[in-house]
């Protein structure tokens, strides 16, 4: 009987270990398929999103949550298929994400913001822009933050959040700038002559465009004389340049027809 008992026992732990083991099998086998299925998902998602010319930076990081995500699908249907109860354990995973999100919540706004600028592409990395009370060229687009450069060349951290909340200007968009400067002629110079001899300096200052033409026209009449507006315009890129010259030329003009120092602007 005893004897019976031991068989009967020995079986049993026979089938259990073999059911186990075809388990562990199974579990391996499900890893090693898994895990390859959602190299191929992330491989197609990775070229889904270069045709779509995202940033490589944004590219690699959604790539990398999409990955994690994955993963985890892929442990808590192997913990079912051994029979663990998996549905506290996606509760808990669940919970953790929501805390963490809370947590988060600016890291994510910004990772937010940053996803939609990519897809937006309000501006690119070269663009000369302004958010706001800071202003700059786009050095990087990154996942949380921008970066600018400064006209005195000081790199500059400015939130996607923010970017995308506050009023943005693109001075690169257009295919050229307006460079807007005054001209104060003193009561005793002709405001004419002062008007073609500007019209001759600001044509030669170069990369000032032939078209549109630059503008010199009188903006007002004041207690010191005649003012004008002196507007020429160039590509973006040109704007510093430009506008340093055509403040040279007023000042060149104003002195050679005896008229007084422009005033400032």
């Amino acid at each position: 009987m005893n004897d019976l008992k031991l068989q009967d026992t020995l079986i049993l732990a026979q089938q259990i270990i073999v059911n186990f083991g075809l388990k562990l099998v199974g579990a391996f086998v499900l890893w090693f398929v898994g895990r390859w299925l959602i190299g191929k998902v992330v491989m197609a998602v990775g070229r889904a999103l270069t045709a779509k010319q995202l940033d490589s930076t944004l590219q690699r990081y959604l790539a990398s949550i999409l990955e994690v995500v994955l993963n985890i699908v892929l442990v808590i249907g192997i913990l079912g298929f051994f029979g663990f109860e998996t549905t506290s354990f996606a509760a808990l995973i669940a919970a953790a994400g929501v805390a963490i999100g809370a947590a988060w919540a600016g890291l994510l706004s910004n990772f937010a913001a940053g996803a939609f600028l990519m897809v937006l592409r309000p501006f690119k990395v070269g663009d000369s822009i302004e958010v706001g009370s800071v202003g700059g060229t786009v050095q990087e687009i990154g996942l949380f933050s921008t970066t600018l450069l400064t006209a005195d060349n000081v790199p500059t951290y400015v939130n996607n959040s923010r970017i995308l909340s506050d009023t943005l200007r693109n001075f690169s968009d257009s295919p050229h700038r307006r460079v807007d400067r005054t001209a104060q002629v003193d009561h005793g110079v002709d405001p004419k002559q002062v008007m073609a001899l500007l019209r001759e300096r600001i044509a030669a200052i170069p990369n000032v465009l032939a078209q549109p033409a630059p503008q010199i026209e009188i903006l007002n009449l004041n207690d010191s004389g005649v003012e004008l507006a002196v507007r020429p315009y160039c590509k973006p890129e040109h704007y510093g340049g430009v506008y340093f010259a055509t403040n040279a030329a007023i000042l060149d003009v104003l002195v050679s027809t005896g008229a007084v120092v422009p005033t400032a602007s």
